[in-house]
């Protein structure tokens, strides 16, 4: 593909991850309903070393050969991506290990959510769209917000009454319509379904859509990039519907076909909070009832009872040799105020998951002394007060 200044995407073709149906890219989608899977997005993998990027600002947008956007005049931007990765300094001379640290909270609205959401409403914008539609657990949603008042598009998100106020005002102020219903997120996005068929938005619901998924992958450009194209041995990763897990992985098989990246790739390490861990399941006995249910949790990312991309993320753990765990929700607080004391950083509940299930790996021996570890803070801590 010749790329041109109103066509600076290698996008070619969506496809259903279990039977390889194709899925036309350039009319709007949602999943493959083929197979009930999500669907993914192919590119021509036929770029140059990486060294054509200098220069370029440190953005998603950086990656956006890798991006479905096609005409730049769509892109929808509050300047996401290009987060600090550091060494974890006292904690890893503690643990033994290098302890790495992707901060996704200084992302726009304070969560990696913003990554996703910017590739979604852009290519949305590109297709068309005027209205979407999210159930979301609380970032998710106000990243939505943020981003349709960019792009002057209507944005209406449903959220657990649960959720804190700071997370409901946040949709308010941007000019969301906010609708708020009892139980967890699934409960969401039945609501939102309905409202779909109701006012023809379009769902924008996790993985229900091609697009947050290809936002989410460029933490995994990020990472080899800032490691200077290689990868850590463990990537940890709190997982509720797991598009930045699914992402990442593909990021990495993009990378390897790209030329960019060599050698084994990372294990790749799931962290669920002991109230709603479907994954964990799924993975150790291979099936997760109809009816599976969890408890809310202090990290309300995590509480996702019955995640659409199981499949995608049981292969991700599989290929990887990885592994899913819990941690409760008393480790999670006990760790927030661990690396505080210790790092001087204010980590979400999501991102003290992903220590203190280090912490239960190296117990094990599971990850060992020579290796580098790599956890996420997905949000910002002030935004769960």
């Amino acid at each position: 593909m010749t790329l041109t200044k109103k066509n600076i995407s290698h996008l070619t073709t969506l496809l259903c991850p279990r039977c390889g149906k194709l899925y036309d890219a350039t009319v709007l989608q949602s999943y493959a309903t083929c197979c009930q899977q999500p669907l993914t997005a192919a590119y021509t993998c036929d770029l140059p070393a990486p060294d054509f990027m200098k220069g370029r600002d440190h953005s998603i947008w950086r990656y956006r050969e890798m991006l479905p956007v096609a005409d730049p005049r769509h892109i929808v931007s509050l300047g996401e991506g290009g987060t600090p990765l550091t060494t974890l300094h006292t904690l890893s001379a503690r643990a033994g290990v290098q302890i790495l640290l992707k901060d996704e909270s200084v992302n726009p609205t304070g969560s990696f959510k913003a990554r996703g959401i910017s590739v979604a409403v852009s290519k949305a914008q590109e297709l068309g769209v005027s209205h979407c539609i999210i159930p979301s657990a609380g970032n998710a949603g106000g990243a939505l917000s943020a981003y349709c008042a960019k792009a002057g598009m209507k944005a209406t998100v449903i959220m657990p009454r649960h959720t804190p106020a700071t997370l409901q005002e946040e949709c308010r102020l941007y000019g969301a319509e906010l609708l708020l219903t009892d139980g967890l997120i699934d409960s969401c996005g039945r609501r939102a379904r309905q409202l779909v068929q109701e006012t023809g938005g379009f769902d924008m619901s996790t993985l229900k859509e091609p697009y947050r998924l290809e936002g989410k992958k460029t933490m995994g450009y990020e990472i080899a990039e800032q490691l200077h194209w290689q990868l850590p041995d463990v990537i940890i990763y709190p997982t509720g519907g797991g598009t930045g897990l699914i992402g990442m992985w593909k990021a990495f098989r993009e990378m390897q076909q790209l030329g960019w990246i060599t050698g084994k790739l990372p294990r790749m390490i799931i962290i669920q909070s002991q109230n709603c861990a479907p994954m964990v399941q799924y993975i150790e006995n291979g099936n997760l009832p109809d009816d599976f249910s969890g408890y809310p949790s202090i990290a309300y990312g995590l509480a996702v009872p019955q995640p659409f991309a199981k499949d995608m993320m049981q292969e991700v753990i599989r290929q990887s040799d990885g592994k899913a765990l819990t941690v409760t929700e008393e480790e999670m607080e006990a760790g927030i105020s661990e690396i505080a004391e210790a790092e001087g950083i204010l980590l979400s509940p999501e991102g003290s998951a992903t220590y203190m299930g280090l912490k239960k790996l190296i117990e094990k021996d599971w990850v060992q002394e020579d290796e580098q570890a790599l956890l996420f803070n997905t949000g910002s801590w002030y935004k769960y007060r």
